[in-house]
């Protein structure tokens, strides 16, 4: 009888030293059959592996997807149309994978009858959160086991010993190099913890970088882009139509070759410690800047201060693992509401580390008056005695307060 009436369970798997360890360690500490699931969502590695090693392992039922369309479309697109950043520094480049991934999860453990589903989270980060709320979510009574928070396995040197000791297969570079730094990658970003970069004082050493050239390096010739926009969403680059993990595929080459995209953050963590890491996110880099410039000429001005307004809210939402709840449904619907109107042309400038917005152009959104804007006569467009009332009734409530301070 499996340990806890657990038959079968589905398992996050990136055939990497923890979740093979953890492959093991479910079958001989519940005595369950495991289901391996691997998603490519842009992480820049071969996926296919996963599946020699986990059929290596005794799996009998092994999920290897190609999520990288639907990951650019149904999450990273909609995340830009509202320009969310968390505590204006991190483009949420993980935060933002880990809904897609609870779904597969959940949706895979009732394809195959399981019982629960584990991840490689550990006990002391955001991402077990954001997995475990977007599973309950979506699958109100699933059961999850994450072994971090379980077992007694809690160095690297004891996950080798494990795994030496069972004789698991498990291969210790990533992309070809040895790493001491906890990585995480996909078509958003490519995220850096751990070792020197675990003193905030250090500066992290130039080879950790993989996707980005130093900006001293890049070259000293600028590359000027076009990008399309229908509904807030990129659907054109240089009036070439693609789709959104195309998009993304391009930019993040075409950003990385200018240096741009690098950040070094302290961020505040859900679960209540501060954290630094490193990140590369040259597509997200350009798309946030382009978004906001084709915001700029069609977006009414209160309704972009909201947007404004409401955006820090939206992306702890993310940040903190509720992409499926109800708050940020209805944020969404708010947020694509405004997007009907961003539709056009942002002309770009890459050059050395930067994104130089040079130009916006819509031929049937923008809110631009020539007419009315400009410092040459505007033929009556604009009637400059109007501004005079405007001013004195926003000034009056300072005039009768100036005047209070003065009697008393």
């Amino acid at each position: 009888m499996a340990k806890s009436g657990i038959d079968k369970v589905v398992l996050a798997y990136s055939g990497g030293l923890d979740t093979s360890v953890i492959l093991k360690w479910l079958e001989d500490t519940y005595g369950c059959e495991v289901v391996t699931f691997t998603a490519d969502i842009g992480q820049g590695e071969e996926v296919e592996p996963a599946r020699a090693k986990a059929e290596a392992m005794g799996v009998k039922e092994i999920y290897i997807e190609d999520l990288r369309e639907e990951f650019a479309r149904d999450y990273v697109f909609p995340m830009f149309r509202a320009n969310a950043v968390y505590e204006g520094e991190y483009l949420l480049g993980t935060s933002i994978a880990r809904p897609l991934i609870a779904k597969r999860l959940v949706e895979i453990a009732r394809e195959t009858g399981a019982d629960a589903i584990a991840h490689g989270a550990t006990g002391k980060g955001n991402d077990q959160v954001r997995f475990e709320l977007g599973a309950y979510a979506l699958m109100p009574d699933v059961r999850i086991i994450a072994p971090w928070r379980e077992w007694d396995l809690l160095s690297r040197e004891k996950l080798m010993a494990y795994a030496e000791t069972h004789g698991i297969p498990v291969d210790f570079t990533q992309q070809g190099k040895k790493s001491p730094y906890s990585m995480d990658a996909n078509l958003l970003h490519i995220s850096y913890e751990g070792d020197i970069l675990e003193d905030p004082w250090a500066e992290p050493e130039e080879s950790m970088w993989r996707w980005t050239v130093s900006p001293e390096k890049a070259p000293d010739t600028p590359q000027y882009i076009e990008l399309s926009y229908r509904h807030g969403d990129i659907v054109a680059l240089d009036g070439e139509p693609m789709s959104p993990a195309k998009v993304m595929e391009i930019l993040n080459r075409l950003g990385g070759a200018y240096g741009i995209g690098r950040d070094d953050i302290v961020e505040n963590r859900y679960v209540g410690m501060k954290s630094r890491g490193c990140y590369e996110t040259p597509a997200g880099t350009i798309m946030l800047k382009a978004h906001r410039a084709m915001e700029s000429l069609t977006l009414d001005r209160e309704a972009a201060h909201l947007k404004d307004e409401l955006m820090p809210r939206y992306a702890s939402m993310i940040y903190n693992g509720y992409w499926w709840s109800p708050e940020r449904e209805m944020l969404q619907a708010a947020i694509d509401q405004t997007q009907q109107v961003v539709n056009g042309v942002v002309r770009l400038k890459l050059y050395k580390g930067n994104v130089i917005v040079v130009g916006r152009k819509s031929s049937s959104d923008s809110l631009f008056d020539e007419s009315i804007a400009t410092f040459e006569d505007d033929a009556g467009a604009y009637d400059q005695k109007d501004a005079e009332g405007f001013i004195r009734l926003n000034a009056l409530r300072l005039r009768v307060a100036a005047r209070r301070h003065r009697e008393s």
